[in-house]
């Protein structure tokens, strides 16, 4: 069997999959709950000086059947005392000492983060999260996101926790910046072990238009908060992966956002986390969802023939590339498989209205079979996205294979266009309508 030992910046686990600062984490109850179902790790709910909440304090985004599919919060760190936290991580550390224990923190004075570094080590605690992404309350008290960015402030505050920390130091990112790239340089440069992202993003998920107030509702009033959930995991994937791949970035990454699969965690470790932190998924359908992780994971690593989790880290990075170094020779045509197509027409609307008017319902037919105008189409692969039947519309290659130009091979090669009615245009010669036609429709 695959090894799914996991290690982050010398913290080590059973497995990649840990649970991020958030509710599921906020007592030992919980924790060692998750851990006897089989989690590797846990960041405890960030702990500082205790807040008190409102109620309520959730909101949502769901997408047709999809419950969930975004998820909005203006909970904030800890309520409880730091010592019932501090007493409740030595219990499950006793229970569980093979099981990684990440200490969040939150505070401000130098002072304050000395004393609670030195608290949570007390305690056990394998490692420490340095909370610098929340973004809302907090940031409001000049801690969270407002310290996430700020580069060096960051350098700063991870410079101070460095100089009692005996266990790894993680700096959790806010990804409510315009390069994610910054703090994390900054974080590398105050010393810090590793970093994780993202943290959630500034949101509101909704209006009640029947009281003109925003979601969640709090006596009729309402703020912005923070959103995560299976929808944020392209700008989570695409966070970590910018870090990765940095020239000058070295540390490890904990991959956090959208979380809900194996496959959204492996998603995240080719894109260069060295493991994964989970809140959403578990507080909608429980700890119980790492048994399917656990098992995806084991049996993706044997049919591809990785032994180890290290084996797949940024195994995808080599692979991305800037725009202008894709390959312009390369070239697709959809193609609809007629034993599968159900008529619903789909592909035909979003082609026609959304895309380059390349599919067609053939005049006499009776089964509304849609066909592909080949001359037409530029192979945008939309109608493949939007067909709700799989595989019945596939993007086949046209090319040989024999070209490889890029934009910056055509801009060597004066290839380009660079005036307005330039004839190198990409898209002259390109069948479109006249603007008349669309009136006999």
């Amino acid at each position: 069997m695959p090894n799914l030992t996991a290690n982050l910046a010398g913290i080590k686990s059973p497995n990649p999959f840990w649970l991020a600062s958030a509710p599921p984490t906020n007592s030992g109850y919980q924790i060692m709950k998750a851990f006897d179902a089989g989690w590797g790790g846990a960041v405890w709910k960030t702990l500082g000086i205790p807040v008190v909440n409102t109620s309520s304090r959730y909101g949502a985004v769901n997408y047709k059947d999809k419950r969930m599919m975004g998820f909005n919060n203006i909970e904030l760190i800890s309520d409880r005392p730091l010592s019932d936290n501090l007493r409740e991580m030595e219990e499950v550390k006793k229970y569980f000492p093979d099981h990684a224990v990440i200490a969040s923190l939150m505070v401000q004075s130098k002072k304050e983060w000395h004393q609670i570094v030195n608290d949570v080590q007390n305690a056990g605690a394998d490692g420490i999260e340095l909370n610098f992404g929340c973004p809302h309350g907090m940031c409001e008290r000049g801690m969270g996101s407002a310290v996430g960015q700020e580069p060096e402030v960051i350098k700063t505050l991870v410079g101070w926790v460095m100089e009692v920390a005996k266990v790894p130091v993680i700096v959790k990112l806010t990804p409510n910046i315009t390069d994610i790239t910054q703090p994390a340089l900054a974080s590398q440069m105050g010393g810090a072990d590793a970093i994780s992202l993202i943290n959630t993003i500034q949101s509101l998920v909704g209006v009640d238009l029947d009281n003109f107030v925003p979601y969640p509702v709090v006596d009729g009033k309402s703020t912005n908060g923070g959103y995560c959930g299976p929808a944020v995991k392209p700008i989570a994937l695409n966070m970590v992966k910018n870090c990765a791949i940095h020239p000058e970035f070295k540390l490890p990454i904990s991959g956090i956002g959208g979380i809900e699969t194996w496959r959204d965690a492996m998603e995240h470790i080719m894109l260069g986390a060295s493991n994964v932190q989970v809140c959403t998924a578990v507080m909608h359908y429980g700890f119980g969802i790492v048994r399917e992780m656990i098992s995806g994971f084991e049996e993706y690593m044997i049919e591809k023939g990785f032994e180890t989790i290290d084996e797949m880290v940024g195994k995808a990075l080599p692979n991305v590339k800037d725009w202008e170094d894709l390959n312009m020779k390369y070239e697709v045509k959809a193609s609809i498989n007629k034993d599968k197509c159900i008529g619903c027409d789909l592909c035909y609307i979003a082609c026609e209205d959304g895309a380059h008017q390349a599919i067609r319902i053939p005049e006499n037919s009776t089964n509304r079979i849609p066909e592909i105008i080949d001359e037409n189409c530029v192979g945008c692969n939309l109608c493949s996205l939007v067909c709700p039947v799989e595989n019945c519309i596939t993007m086949v290659r046209t090319d040989d294979g024999s070209e490889h130009e890029t934009w910056k091979d055509y801009q060597v090669k004066d290839k380009a266009p660079n005036t307005f009615d330039d004839e190198r245009a990409g898209g002259r010669g390109h069948y479109v309508p006249k603007p008349s036609d669309a009136l006999k429709k």
